[in-house]
């Protein structure tokens, strides 16, 4: 049976999203799917299912390529950097609780931040000015804004989806970020300016700019539906948030709001500059010297942000330690809480890598490559919105928006070489659509991210937040179809804001949910 660049490599990461979304188990699904993932492989290998084969490839084994590894290992060493990450901020989180400071935050936060709309609205704001690099946005945006939100009863599952709605499709129309230097970095391979492409596509990006929209719209228009209402609802009437605990809030009457936003402040800065160092920017042999943009594209956020998350625990330790308002024992025992708190979110991106390794090692990519370079041909005016499919789908089935642009990219440029609109148009479509399929996947590390940021069951994160993705997405279908044929940013993207407020507001009004006012609108 041949299973390697054909429809069984999407196998394993659609029995594992249906499996999670059916049982709402993460950790069983994702495992289930790894097993499918290693059989297939160990058939593509040996012909036949081979027990020992399939085994080797869990832990650590060949891939189908005869060349890359797949498994546990792999994806623990590949992803240490971003562990120690998690790690490092954990105990920062559990360091400013023990010591009075979120406490201290949240009641300044109750007093000036007014009511469920103004809790969601800050959040998002703190989200867009965040825009380095979206594993940074989740969980530092989550660690600060747990508090305000948790006050003014709105649910994690929609902090979380929040957070994840300010990540990755921020940081995609951000220029300096590790998103715009990863996309510029795929089209200087291939000898095009890759900075001025990012730039170029930025009006066209309407999945990303339309979440905007939708988010300050639903924010503002005070109202749910889906399985976000029924998780709003209990957050509403029974305080029921949805977190997923160990995060006592210590009282201290020394602590002050201080004691929150300088560590944050610190982390911010010391992660910027170790984006920076990494990247080569104080490095004069590096070529990127005194280059913030380029810098942002050579680094290494693995080792980045582990970095700068050191620095900022050695000062934040020192500097709550001489303020007195926590004692060296206890501040010294938020080490191991910290780890503990994190540990979740390390087991979920452990099995998520994995099964994102073994998708890759069966040739998903290459071919949704041959099914999308079939049918190209016949269907030109209409590619915009079809490469904004394709991508979606390969995104949310492999969970890696990088690896989707970095596939669909090359394909692309030759394809519109004779039509710089359109090819702008389409290297939009492309990255639109990697950022929507990365935002709802369940094996995406961004989507990981953030339920580790609003410490929520990863698997209520992605049920909820999912019909939200998919309205969003629906719009930008329709504006990418637009553009094919009028090839006008400014129009389609106000075609696109109409669709999304028009689309909200006739929600509101069939099965929308007014959350802040206990009053259901309809079943």
């Amino acid at each position: 049976m041949e299973v390697l660049n054909t429809a069984w490599a999407l196998l394993p990461p659609i029995v594992a999203i249906v499996l999670a979304l059916i049982t709402k188990e993460t950790y069983t699904s994702l495992f289930v799917g790894i097993v499918i993932g290693a059989i297939l492989v160990s058939i593509s290998l040996c012909g036949s299912v081979d027990p020992i084969t399939t085994l080797n490839c869990i832990i650590s084994g060949t891939a189908a390529d005869g060349e890359s590894t797949v498994g546990l290992i792999p994806a623990v060493t590949d992803n240490a950097g971003i562990f120690v990450f998690l790690v490092m901020l954990g105990i920062m989180v559990a360091l400013v609780n023990a010591a009075g400071g979120a406490a201290a935050f949240g009641s300044w936060a109750a007093k000036h931040i007014k009511g469920r709309i103004g809790s969601q609205i800050a959040t998002f704001i703190l989200g867009v000015l965040i825009f380095i690099d979206d594993y940074f946005n989740c969980l530092t945006v989550g660690s600060v804004m747990r508090p305000v939100t948790d006050a003014k009863r709105v649910s994690r599952a929609k902090l979380a989806f929040i957070i994840d709605a300010t990540a990755a499709p921020i940081c995609m129309i951000a220029p300096v970020s590790s998103w715009a230097a990863a996309v510029s970095g795929v089209a200087e391979d291939l000898n095009v300016n890759g900075i001025q492409l990012f730039i170029s596509a930025i009006p066209f990006n309407f999945y990303s700019l339309l979440m905007i929209v939708f988010v300050v719209s639903i924010c503002i228009m005070g109202f749910d539906y889906g399985p976000m209402a029924k998780a709003e609802l209990a957050a509403w009437r029974e305080n029921e948030l949805g977190s997923l605990g160990n995060e006592e809030v210590a009282e201290n009457t020394k602590a002050s709001l201080w004691d929150m936003l300088i560590p944050i402040v610190v982390l911010i800065i010391s992660c910027i500059i170790g984006m920076l160092y990494v990247g080569g920017f104080w490095d004069p042999e590096s070529g990127v010297a005194g280059d913030i943009i380029n810098s942002f594209g050579n680094t290494d956020a693995f080792v980045a942000l582990p970095w700068g998350s050191l620095i900022a625990l050695v000062i934040s330790f020192i500097y709550l330690l001489v303020r007195r308002v926590i004692t060296f024992k206890d501040a010294a025992a938020t080490f191991v809480a910290g780890f503990n708190a994190m540990v979740p979110a390390i087991l979920v991106l452990t099995f998520a890598v994995t099964l994102k390794g073994m998708t890759g090692a069966l040739g998903a990519a290459p071919f949704v490559e041959g099914v999308m370079g079939t049918y190209a041909a016949g269907l030109y005016a209409f590619l915009p919105a079809i490469i904004f499919l394709v991508a979606a789908f390969l995104a949310f089935a492999t969970g890696t928006s990088w690896g989707t642009f970095g596939i669909l990219i090359p394909i692309v440029l030759p394809v519109f070489a004779a039509e710089p609109t359109l090819l702008t148009i389409g290297i939009s479509a492309c990255l639109a659509g990697a950022v929507c399929g990365d935002h709802c996947s369940p094996i995406s590390d961004t989507t990981v991210m953030a339920s580790a940021g609003a410490n929520v069951n990863h698997v209520d994160h992605v049920s909820t937040q999912l019909p939200y993705v998919i309205t969003v997405a629906a719009i930008s279908f329709v504006c990418f179809l637009v553009a094919g044929f009028v090839q006008n940013a400014l129009i389609c993207l106000a075609l696109g804001v109409v669709l999304t407020v028009g689309a909200l507001i006739v929600l509101k009004k069939t099965i929308g949910t007014v959350v802040n006012k206990d009053e259901k609108v309809a079943a």
